[in-house]
Formats: structure tokens, C-alpha cells, sequence
């Protein structure tokens, strides 16, 4: 098999997402690398193992977050309540865009807001930058205010796209909310508003206690849960979404709990045409690597002359009855 790391990638492992070539079809997800530069730090890691790099959730104003703690292990998770700390939307754009190798990798920018006004003043000066692609992160759960109301509500959820939408011909990813009565609804209101594509799903939101002070572990008492936990709720999101994009040809970012080849593939079969690494990368900065070499394996043995016949391609069984209980 054609060596997936560094300077020599396996084309088959290249996606087109919304007419963006994808090194490979592994995304790091927003929050988990800084601004794009955190991980290049790490000895044998680089950016041109992924097909994009997903910024640091951005606002127009800088923000300090939340207070501590903010993050929190759990049993295969963590929970996280950073609160979008970031500098700032003028910042980003001015000092940190310009340090970044654009010819290594894709650079999406997450733009998050309390209004839809301040999505729209991010995304149009996003959209004057270099900035290959906009997520609109109308989902966040560590806010008290914009995000978590947008995400859950099929009309705000619309609104917030089709605002943004107007001040960009960037290619807009909506990030969509598991915390939700219908996630397929939303995903139909926000293509009708003008998304380009999807990323499935945000972190649903948990808690932690600690049991001697009796208070939550997380400054912010509840936060987004992240990591294997979260799989197989991910799985079933990304299936529901994509039952309404294929009509559309809209392509979904896979995420939650993807830590092995096996992982990514189960999210591609399911609907995703990209997939996205988070909080792995936490304890196994060199995940990508292994993962690349894991589809390529599986391509080898499927005889398959591309990743991208693997989305969608899921075959359902014949249940027996509406019934999911014992």
C-alpha cells in the first residue's frame, strides 16, 4: 500500500468536499487544535496527513471562556465547557490566518455567536480572508446564550444559515446539534437556507459530580461530551442526516468518538463523506497516521479504487418490529 504519511499520500484516500480537494477524508475537528498550529508542534505529526483543519470556534469579540475546570474526563469521554475562548474574529483573520501553510492542508473557520447579527459580521469577514470553507457552529453547548437555542431550533437554526449564507460564497458547513427532537427536520430547514454541507454531530450535553464537595466537576455545571461514549448516538445521527442530503448531493463531516480506522469507516458506510478526529488526538496525537494506514488496508482488501464509494453505502436490515426495547 502507497505510504498515507508526509509528502506521500494514497490518492484513493481523497475526497472532493464541496468542490475542495481533500488530502484525505480526516478532518480535526474545531477545539481540539487551537488555531491550527498546536499539533505541528508534536514530534512526526503534520497537517498534510489530514484533508482539513477545522479552526478554533471564533466570535467577533474576543472572549475569555468560562471558568475552570473546564474540561473533565469520563468513562471513554471527556466533557468540556471551554466556553469559546478565542481573540477574536479581527485577530484571527490579521495575525493569525497569515502564519498558517494553507499548501499543507484545508482551513475551515468556526463561526459562533449569541445573535444572528454577530454570525453574520463573523462569516462576511471570514469570507474576505483566505479561508477555504465557513462552519457555522449554531450547536455550541458551552455557552449560556446563542448556540445551544439556535441548534435546537429548526426556524432559528434557518435563520442563522440563510443570514450567513447571504455574506458568503464560501463553501458553509452547518454544525448540527444532537440535543434536538428531530435532527433530519433541521438538516432539511438548513439546506433550504443555503448550507453547502453538514457536520454530524456536536457533543451531547452531560454532567460530572464530584461527590465529596457535591458540586459539578465543571465550572460551567454542564458541559458537551465528547469521545467513544458518544459513537454510536454519532453513528445513528450521521445515517438520519444523510437519508436527507443524498437527494441533495449535500456531504456530511462524521464526528464523535472516532479513534481507529474501524471507527471512520463505520461513519463513512453510515453517510459521511469526511470524518472528524477530536478528542483522540488528546491521548494519541499521532492517531491520523494510524488511521490513514487503517482505510487504505481496507481499501486494499475490499478492492475498492476509492474511500468515497464507501459513503452511503450501508445496508439495512429487515427489523421485525418497530419495538427497539428487550
Amino acid at each position: 500500500m502507497t505510504d498515507t504519511t508526509g509528502d506521500t499520500n494514497d490518492q484513493r484516500l481523497a475526497v472532493d468536499f464541496c468542490g475542495l480537494q481533500f488530502a484525505t477524508p480526516l478532518v480535526l475537528l474545531s477545539g481540539c487544535v487551537g488555531f491550527g498550529e498546536e499539533y505541528t508542534r508534536v514530534d512526526g505529526f503534520s497537517n498534510r496527513d489530514v484533508g482539513a483543519v477545522c479552526l478554533k470556534g471564533t466570535t467577533l469579540a474576543p472572549r475569555l471562556g468560562n471558568n475552570p475546570h473546564r474540561v473533565a474526563e469520563t468513562p471513554s469521554g471527556m466533557l468540556n465547557a471551554i466556553g469559546l475562548q478565542n481573540p477574536g474574529t479581527q485577530h484571527v483573520i490579521d495575525t493569525i490566518l497569515p502564519s498558517l501553510d494553507f499548501s499543507e492542508t484545508r482551513f475551515i473557520a468556526n463561526v459562533s455567536g449569541s445573535t444572528v447579527e454577530e454570525y453574520t459580521e463573523v462569516t462576511r469577514r471570514f469570507d474576505d480572508s483566505p479561508i477555504d470553507a465557513i462552519e457555522v457552529n449554531i450547536s455550541c453547548p458551552n455557552v449560556k446564550e446563542g448556540g445551544v437555542a439556535f441548534g435546537n431550533d429548526p426556524d432559528m437554526s434557518a435563520r442563522v444559515v440563510e443570514a450567513c449564507r447571504a455574506v458568503t460564497g464560501k463553501p458553509l458547513i452547518t454544525k448540527l446539534s444532537p440535543n434536538q427532537t428531530d435532527i433530519a427536520d433541521n438538516a432539511r430547514r438548513c439546506i433550504a437556507a443555503g448550507t453547502d454541507a453538514f457536520a454530524v454531530i456536536n457533543t451531547l450535553m452531560g454532567m460530572a459530580v464530584d461527590i465529596e464537595s457535591r458540586t459539578p466537576v465543571i465550572g460551567n455545571n454542564q458541559g458537551g461530551l465528547s469521545g467513544p461514549a458518544i459513537k454510536p448516538v454519532a453513528l445513528l445521527k450521521v445515517h438520519q442526516v444523510y437519508q436527507v442530503c443524498r437527494e441533495h448531493g449535500i456531504p456530511i463531516i462524521g464526528q464523535g468518538g472516532i479513534c481507529t480506522a474501524q471507527d471512520a469507516l463505520e461513519f463513512i458506510i453510515a453517510g459521511a463523506s469526511a470524518v472528524g478526529i477530536g478528542t483522540a488526538l488528546f491521548y494519541d496525537p499521532l492517531v491520523c497516521r494510524t488511521i490513514n494506514h487503517g482505510i487504505g488496508d481496507y481499501l486494499d482488501r475490499h478492492g475498492l479504487a476509492s474511500v468515497s464509494a464507501l459513503t452511503g453505502s450501508l445496508a439495512l436490515n429487515s427489523p421485525d418490529s418497530a419495538c427497539q426495547g428487550g
